[in-house]
């Protein structure tokens, strides 16, 4: 059975839970890992990926973890055939973690689902695309329709913005504390050194 942890939005343990979880998930002896952020900042729906990668790039500087899909530069559908061929050449060995917004049942909407597996990116559209990812953060920022309308045009952005600061903020923490277990890096007590005040 596929181990999952789900966090709401609105828990305020929500950050620290995520730290532990992939800790729990993708242990830090695996070494930091490379973070691919996937979306598109063309609909409010499909942008928590981006939004998360411009934040998590931020929190990150100065470190040698890699974070690939912001908002000046998105790993949109595209780009996902491309990306797992050049994640493998340019970091071999290196686990990567992949962010993705989803649609879900309407009680879902504002959970952060972290999973030992892939994300198979535009599911939600009916898209058929390569699993890209070791570990998956999804958020789920819609109900799943058949149209999936919601997901493109019905999101709220504060939804987004919110879980995109709770998944970059924990996943910043997991990564700092990583760097520290592996070298002589920062050590994540509850805010991550680089945090954006």
């Amino acid at each position: 059975m596929q181990i999952q942890y789900s966090f709401n939005l609105y828990n305020s343990m929500a950050e620290s839970g995520i730290t532990i979880a992939l800790k729990k998930l993708m242990p830090c002896k695996e070494g930091a890992p490379v973070v691919v952020c996937i979306g598109s900042d063309l609909s409010v729906g499909d942008s928590l990926g981006p939004i998360c990668g411009t934040k998590l790039k931020s929190k990150l500087k100065g470190t040698n973890c890699y974070v690939y899909g912001t908002l000046s530069k998105p790993v949109t559908a595209h780009e996902v055939k491309y990306i797992n061929e050049f994640v493998r050449a340019t970091h071999p060995g290196s686990p990567v973690i992949a962010i993705d917004a989803a649609v879900g049942n309407e009680g879902d909407i504002g959970l952060i689902k972290l999973s030992r597996r892939g994300v198979r990116p535009g599911s939600g559209a009916n898209k058929r695309l390569s699993k890209v990812g070791d570990l998956s953060v999804l958020g789920i920022i819609a109900e799943k329709s058949m149209f999936n309308f919601s997901l493109l045009s019905a999101t709220r952005l504060n939804i987004v913005y919110k879980m995109a600061d709770i998944i970059s903020e924990g996943l910043a923490c997991y990564i700092f504390d990583c760097l520290a277990e592996t070298a002589h890096g920062k050590h994540c007590g509850g805010k991550s050194p680089a945090a954006e005040g």
